[in-house]
């Protein structure tokens, strides 16, 4: 929620990806201790290192959004059996201290911020694709929110967010924005790629409006934590079989509508991941692949506009050649058929029919840092 008024300001979904290191027991210094009542549970602390932290792009901002722990308060928590002499299902608490870094801003908080999960395993890694709600609600809220296994959500929330001085500490009473109890309370999840591509992009999307059709040219530049983040996972960390499954994590593009009335973004869901696959379907791990390999998503995207948000009604299938794991160059397209793109209430506001996008530069590896 952005502004100094949590009951005024407008509501956005940003959606960030990183990484993320946890410490626990059996690592020095952690401990796990049964209690008189036979209920086991082990420590843990989200570590602070320099590269770790999640980002991505806002569109209220027209910026990047980068959170990482506050290196001078610690992010611990416990994971805590949820009956007696079982150790899972279990109960998962962390309290987060974090910093909150744009372009221009730097900004902290003042409460830690409790957030919890039920768990199946340590750590709670998720299977790609996986759904963060018991459901798929749409709009960016607000909305009761069923996280689903594996998902940790914040509980203590709003807890607004002030300009920070050089340590860490937050200054004024004024707030800049606001973490909001819903549509997605500081919800997160934790996967394990085998490689993960930040790419820049630039292409067109073209979207009908009362029967005429607008070419909408968009951009984003993966250093600003704009374009797109695709997730890639072998075999040996997916539960489908043979082949390469494929997931954009992260998409922000952004151009200019007349129809729209002004700068619109097209971004991925939160509630429904974009799935997909790279190469033919046997390989039984990345380096099988052979290039140019066919790389198709099934993207379910958003439409932000000046005016609110649209929502796309199912998911548009976006396809090509991946040249190499170094993707620049590359094309994607519209394969398959169009669909409507809706506003919260379900009301049909337009269709998106085409779109089209070339990969630029970008960023290839097994782990994707925040910037210094």
């Amino acid at each position: 929620m952005f502004g100094d008024d949590y009951y005024a300001g407008r509501r956005e979904t940003v959606n960030l990806s990183g990484l993320v290191q946890i410490n626990t027991w059996p690592m020095p210094g952690f401990e796990t201790r049964v209690d008189k009542d036979g209920y086991a549970e082990l420590e843990q602390e989200l570590a602070g290192a320099p590269e770790a932290g999640v980002k991505g792009f806002s569109y209220e901002l027209d910026d990047r959004i980068q959170l990482v722990s506050n290196p001078l308060l610690p992010s611990l928590g416990l994971v805590r059996q949820i009956a007696p002499g079982k150790n899972f299902p279990a109960q998962m608490h962390l309290r987060r201290f974090g910093i909150l870094e744009t372009g221009t801003l730097r900004l902290t908080h003042r409460n830690a911020i409790d957030t919890y999960a039920v768990i199946d395993n340590v750590p709670p890694y998720n299977k790609p694709l996986t759904r963060p709600y018991h459901g798929t609600p749409r709009g960016d809220g607000p909305f009761d929110i069923a996280h689903a296994p594996n998902v940790l959500r914040a509980t203590t929330l709003p807890e607004a967010w002030y300009p920070a001085d050089d340590d860490n500490q937050p200054t004024g009473t004024t707030p800049t924005l606001f973490f909001a109890p819903s549509a997605a309370p500081f919800m997160s999840m934790l996967v394990d790629p085998t490689m993960i591509m930040q790419v820049s992009m630039e292409g067109s999307i073209e979207v009908e409006i009362n029967g005429k059709t607008e070419r909408i040219d968009v951009a984003g530049d993966h250093l600003k934590a704009a374009g797109a983040e695709i997730l890639l996972f072998e075999p040996g960390k997916h539960d489908g079989g043979a082949g390469v499954l494929a997931q954009m994590s992260r998409l922000a593009t952004v151009g200019h509508s007349d129809a729209l009335g002004g700068r619109v973004m097209l971004r991925a869901s939160w509630p429904r991941p974009s799935g997909g696959a790279l190469g033919e379907g046997n390989e039984d791990s990345l380096s099988q692949v052979r290039f140019a390999g066919d790389l198709h998503l099934d993207a379910e995207v958003d439409l932000i506009t000046p005016t609110g948000t649209l929502y796309a009604a199912g998911p548009v299938r976006l396809g090509g050649k991946l040249k190499d794991l170094q993707p620049t160059g590359s094309d994607l397209a519209l394969t398959g058929v169009d669909t409507p793109i809706m506003a919260a209430d379900g009301t049909a506001k337009a269709r998106l029919t085409g779109a089209r996008f070339t990969m630029r530069d970008a960023s290839v590896g097994e782990h994707a840092t925040v910037y210094g």
